[in-house]
């Protein structure tokens, strides 16, 4: 292949020529609660999939999964400058919505082996939580309390975390004492302070990592509760702008161990969803004083509890987002599209988002001189729209 001598937007006419395209990682979030807290009320809005919803527990077995696109106002705007052929293609993320747990689960109760094998699987939990009376709707445990629902999933999730480092650390400190491994060192102080904290009641994420490679090694046991989390308040719809009092316990509670909380009424969110056009969305938004809807505020919180970023290819052909992590550089983000433009990356031309919106497309761009030059140690922005030269 020749060296391309100009900027390539990597449309769909040129991605096509390509058989190995990179497909955008797998992420997947897991919707996780007690039983009636709301969780497929709430997948069903997020996603196209209808997961069942009823009032009694374990309605939910088998984990339903949805394909849900991030919301981002930036495409709209760029088509307006580019009028793309294609259209725009927006990122998406993987929703899992997994059974109720109950006391015991790490023990196998209820449905709890397949409960901890499906959040396993998962890169981030959405853990919802019932922050709302209705005497309607049947409590598992009788009453409402966030808080203490909130913590018998936790100790569960610790409880199997716990049996899990407890087995790792016979093994590593055995490889540590006769080999002088020193990856088992390091893996065996790792499990050391996470029994410590799990043994305390704390989950592994409240435990700090003090570099890259600890970082790694401790990937590497899946713990669950070293999972990023973002808890989702599940409110009446009196609640739904301003939260209640059953949240700030929520939040109070979670105040140290390093996790996002956020306020949601599925009840609102089913019927935003029944409703056919946006500009009928947005007028029921307003009448109850939002702005956005609970379900983008939720999809674009859990893209960020991954620590994702998007960057944008702009042209006539398609405007298109990509999903990459915070902290990858550029030849990483070609690689996203394509395995041969990190292969053979030679330098990326860079426009900011704003600047192409303010400007009114590339080519003013570069005739401003808003366009930059970038190597392979350019850390990529969220709203870079790139353009990859390479050479395989």
């Amino acid at each position: 292949m020749l060296l391309r001598k100009k900027a390539l937007p990597l449309h769909a006419n040129l991605i096509k020529k390509f058989k190995n395209i990179n497909i955008i990682m797998s992420l997947k979030c897991g919707i996780v609660g007690l039983p009636n807290v709301g969780k497929s009320t709430l997948f069903n809005c997020l996603s196209n999939a209808k997961a069942q919803s009823a009032n009694f527990p374990f309605c939910t077995i088998e984990p339903n999964v949805g394909v849900i696109t991030v919301p981002d106002e930036r495409l709209n705007k760029l088509a307006e400058i580019c009028h793309p052929e294609r259209g725009t293609i927006a990122t998406t993320v993987e929703i899992v919505d997994i059974a109720g747990l109950v006391k015991g689960a790490s023990k196998g109760e209820g449905l709890g082996n397949k409960f901890l094998a499906n959040i396993r699987e998962t890169d981030a939990i959405l853990h919802v939580l019932r922050c709302f009376d209705d005497d309607n709707v049947v409590h598992v445990d009788g009453s409402v309390d966030p808080v203490r629902d909130k913590e018998i999933i936790d100790a569960e999730l610790q409880l199997k975390d716990l049996e899990t480092v407890e087995s790792r650390i016979a093994k590593c400190e055995k490889q540590a004492k006769a080999g002088g491994d020193k990856q088992a060192k390091l893996l065996l102080d790792i499990l050391l302070r996470y029994r410590e904290a799990l043994s305390e009641g704390r989950s592994a994420r409240t435990v700090e990592l003090l570099s890259k490679e600890e970082e790694a090694a401790a990937r590497e046991l899946m713990l669950l509760t070293a999972k990023p989390v973002l808890y989702v308040c599940n409110v009446d719809e009196a609640s739904a702008a301003t939260g209640n009092a059953y949240v700030e316990q929520v939040r109070q509670a979670v105040s140290g161990e390093n996790a996002q909380v956020m306020v949601i009424s599925a009840k609102i969110e089913s019927e935003i969803a029944e409703l056919e056009t946006a500009e009928e969305r947005d007028m029921f938004l307003e009448e109850i004083g939002l702005t956005e809807s609970g379900v983008n505020r939720l999809i674009k919180s859990a893209y960020a509890l991954l620590r994702l970023r998007t960057f944008l290819t702009a042209g006539s052909d398609e405007v298109r987002a990509w999903t990459f992590r915070e902290g990858m550089k550029a030849p990483q983000c070609a690689g996203v599209i394509h395995t041969d433009f990190e292969r053979g990356f030679i330098r990326a031309e860079v426009i900011k988002y704003n600047d192409f919106i303010s400007l009114g497309g590339e080519s003013q761009c570069r005739a401003a001189g808003k366009l930059s030059i970038e190597g392979k140690d350019y850390l990529v922005q969220d709203g870079d729209i790139m353009h990859f030269l390479f050479n395989v």
